[in-house]
Parts: C-alpha cells; structure tokens; sequence
C-alpha cells in the first residue's frame, strides 16, 4: 500500500498543482478585454449643471468639520479647514430649477498664500439616463481664479471607466455669507 501511494504520489502533485493553478480565484490579476465586460466604443459626454453650496442659510448643504486654532488668527485662506459638503446640483442657476443630482464629498483650504481648495467629491446623478451614476472628482479648486479645472479620476453605473475634467465658474457669491452658486462644465470620457 505504501508503494503505491509512492507511486501515485508524483502523479497527484501533478493533478493537484494544475488545479490549484487553474483556479482563476487564486491569481492576482489577469489581462481582460473590453468587450469581455460588456464594454464597446468610447463615448465623450459634455455635462453642464450648477451647483449650490450654502454654508449660512437656516439648511446649509455644507458644514465646516475642521478648524485649526491658528487660522482664527494667522490665515488669511482658512488654510488646514475642512468642509464637508452634499450640494444640490440644478440644470439652471436658480435653486428652483430642476434637480439632477448631488455633490457630496469634501473641501480643505491647502494653500496658505490663496484661496486653492483640495477637492475631494463625488456628483451622484439622481434622474434620467445617468440616475444612480456619479462621477469622481479629485483635484484642486483656485475659487477666485476666472474658471478652475479639476480631473475626473472615474465613476460608476453609467460612467465606469470615466476620466476627464471639469470646469468650475463662479455664478455668484456672497462675501457675507459664503454661499454660491457654481457653473459647472463637464467632459468626461467613458464606454
């Protein structure tokens, strides 16, 4: 008996390490083509909306989160603060006009000599043929300069696989208040 397990050894090693190596759960990575998920030719798509950020008013869509003590006093940026955001994202710049999403995600002052944001954000889609996509935005906003750009780093649903960039425009701002209403441009690239 012990012969023949012997014997038969070599062969369930080989029987075994071909198993092991066919099972596609076990490897790390592989290379697929598009058309294998389903993926066809590119599409570039321009989107235009308008987005609201109220940080004063009786329902603000965005709160400040973080606050270092030296700002109070030392920084004319608000340098190292941190806003957390879920604003509205309308076709026309009034607050009425319809609804076609949100922009939720995040924004810290990161430049102690000017207003330049680090934004961090997602724009959820909320109807039509895009409800349920959103784009991915990551990149840094100089709010006072005469339009700022942004990469899209990515999405989902009905922008997998998206990169491109976005254009925001100041629309109006209140001083006072803070609050604004920003004119968005959107190119995005995806299948």
């Amino acid at each position: 008996m012990v012969k023949s397990f012997i014997t038969l050894s070599p062969f369930l090693l080989i029987i075994f390490s071909t198993l092991i190596s066919a099972n596609p759960g076990r490897n790390f990575s592989e290379t697929l083509s598009p058309s294998s998920l389903g993926l066809k030719k590119q599409k570039l798509t321009h989107l235009h909306f308008y987005f609201h950020d109220f940080i004063t008013a009786k329902h603000p869509t965005t709160l400040q989160i973080v606050q270092p003590a030296t700002t109070n006093n030392s920084s004319s940026t608000s340098f190292g603060s941190v806003w957390v955001m879920d604003d509205p994202l309308t076709v026309a710049p009034e607050l009425s006009s319809k609804l076609v999403g949100r922009a939720q995600g995040f924004y810290g002052s990161a430049s102690q000599s000017e207003f330049g944001f680090l934004m961090v954000l997602n724009f959820a889609f909320t109807g039509g043929k895009f409800n349920g996509s959103t784009l991915s935005v990551s990149g840094r906003n100089t709010i006072f300069s005469a339009v700022s750009e942004m990469p899209i780093v990515g999405g989902s649903g009905f922008f997998r696989f998206a990169r491109g960039y976005a254009q925001a425009k100041t629309h109006t701002v209140d001083l006072n208040t803070r609050n604004a209403v920003v004119e968005y441009n959107v190119y995005v690239l995806h299948y």
